[in-house]
């Protein structure tokens, strides 16, 4: 069946990629104009599939696919137009070189359950300005958002084909997708399950995208706006029932002004309220695996601080954040997909730096600091693929931003242009411009002209002065060589 409709794909790609960039925006605006229409009918989906709430599906969701969708429309012909590659050689006078974009023919994008409109919708529009057919999978937990996106593209009146979106259990669509033929693969999900496509991926060759865990760092340093910092990293850690990969899971507080931070957040936390602030988690099997993370913790001596009021009923989980937190715990080794963060006092930046660079993962992070120039100084050092200060989470909402992180956070980037290139190859074309030139200096015959020539010209590159002089008639000699028949 897969293998069947990405032949399909693949033979309208290729009408496809021959429509004019203009076509193709004009195409894609009509499903912008539907999706500008039915915002509210697709905020309501998002809630009721993934059980996040409205205003989060649709400050999180909705919104940002709206701005992804004007960026690449306006932005998307500059990314793609061929450019000189300049900086040549003397040497090379007779050469120009020009890099050119060509779709990749057709891409599989899989999507993951916790933000299943947002992350997959930048995806599959970037995709198809790019001049790609394109088949989306979205996760089995949320098909009606997945049929949502099948709409929105159904409007723009694409050729039949060039767009489809496929309904097969999560274990089966990699490997189909792989088998059946793709050009290149993107994937958000599990570390775990981003190891094994590449594995099924490596005898083909074929390019992935991964977008995968995060266990990311927030640091406090000791002269942050304490309120800000607290109210950033409370939503950062609990909107979407802490099921972001961007979420904060370790915060990293300066020992001066630590007591005063937890203080903060204990109230802001006292205060969330269950149903309004924050919504369940999507499915019980992930409030089960959540949970015991967190038993794995209290179990090696962490205490939970505080949490918020919730009757834990259904897929509800309350929100926590525990203290005193072993080194070797769950929420200092892997990656909780729930709503919990760990609160870590240090003694300084060095500290900090160190301890949020210690995680296999690197996909973003944090830093609080009224002192914007030295914050940036250490979001530089962090090991992380994006890096906010004085916010957290957010930037997947940038269309202009790469997105994407270092380790075991995954390969390659969505979103900006870096994002848009992913969906291009990238090809050289090298002119001889002057046809007046007859050979290359390093053709045959060959001759110990030639060698004492081409040694000169190595003389003249990288020696000193004295060198120079004394290599340059024959490198004089040599030169005449373009012109010989």
């Amino acid at each position: 069946m897969i293998s069947e409709i990405i032949a399909k794909a693949r033979v309208a790609q290729k009408l496809w990629e021959k429509t004019p960039y203009n076509e193709r925006a004009k195409r894609l605006k009509k499903a912008a104009w539907f999706l500008g229409r039915s915002v509210d009918e697709i905020t309501r989906v998002i809630s009721e599939d993934n059980g996040k709430l409205p205003l989060d599906a649709l400050a999180t969701e909705v919104l940002p696919a709206i701005l992804a969708m004007g960026f690449y429309i306006k932005n998307g012909r500059k990314f793609m137009r061929s450019r000189m590659i300049g900086g040549r050689s003397l040497l090379m006078f007779n050469k120009v070189s020009r890099m050119i974009f060509r779709p990749y023919g057709v891409i599989g994008i899989i999507s993951p359950w916790n933000y299943p409109f947002a992350i997959p919708f930048s995806e599959v529009v970037m995709a198809l300005l790019a001049g790609n057919a394109v088949i989306l999978k979205t996760a089995s937990a949320t098909p009606n958002v997945g049929r949502v996106i099948e709409r929105i593209f159904v409007e723009a009146g694409l050729t039949d084909g060039l767009f489809a979106y496929v309904e097969v259990p999560g274990k089966e669509a990699g490997p189909a997708f792989i088998a059946g033929g793709i050009d290149k693969l993107f994937f958000t999900g599990s570390t775990a399950t981003g190891k094994e496509l590449s594995a099924l991926a490596a005898p083909r060759l074929l390019p992935l995208v991964l977008e995968l865990g995060g266990a990311d760092a927030a640091i406090i340093r000791i002269d942050a706006d304490l309120d800000r910092a607290a109210a950033g990293l409370i939503w950062a850690g609990f909107s979407n029932a802490g099921q972001s990969c961007g979420g904060v899971q370790r915060v990293l507080v300066h020992r001066a002004v630590f007591v005063a931070f937890l203080e903060k957040l204990r109230r802001l936390t006292e205060s969330l309220r269950e149903g309004i602030d924050m919504g369940p988690m999507t499915t019980f099997k992930q409030k089960q695996m959540v949970q015991r993370q967190i038993d794995a913790c209290l179990a090696k001596g962490a205490k939970i601080a505080v949490k918020s009021r919730s009757t834990e009923n259904s897929n509800f989980l309350p929100a926590m954040i525990l203290t005193d937190v072993p080194d070797d715990t769950p929420i200092m080794r892997e990656e909780i997909f729930g709503p919990v963060f760990a609160v870590i006092p240090v003694n300084d930046d060095e500290e900090a730096l160190r301890i949020a660079n210690s995680s296999v993962y690197g996909l973003t992070g944090s830093v609080w600091s009224r002192d914007r120039q030295t914050a940036r100084l250490l979001a530089a050092r962090m090991n992380a693929g994006t890096v906010m200060v004085n916010d957290h989470l957010m930037s997947h909402g940038l269309a202009e931003t790469p997105w994407g992180g270092f380790g075991d956070s995954g390969l390659g980037r969505t979103h900006g242009e870096v994002g848009f290139r992913e969906m291009l190859k990238t090809q050289v074309v090298v002119d001889d411009f002057l046809p007046a030139v007859k050979r290359n200096l390093w053709w045959q015959p060959y001759s110990e002209k030639v060698y004492v020539g081409i040694r000169a010209i190595v003389e003249l590159l990288t020696g000193g002065l004295l060198s120079k002089v004394k290599a340059f008639p024959s490198v004089l000699r040599i030169f005449f060589r373009y012109w010989e028949k």
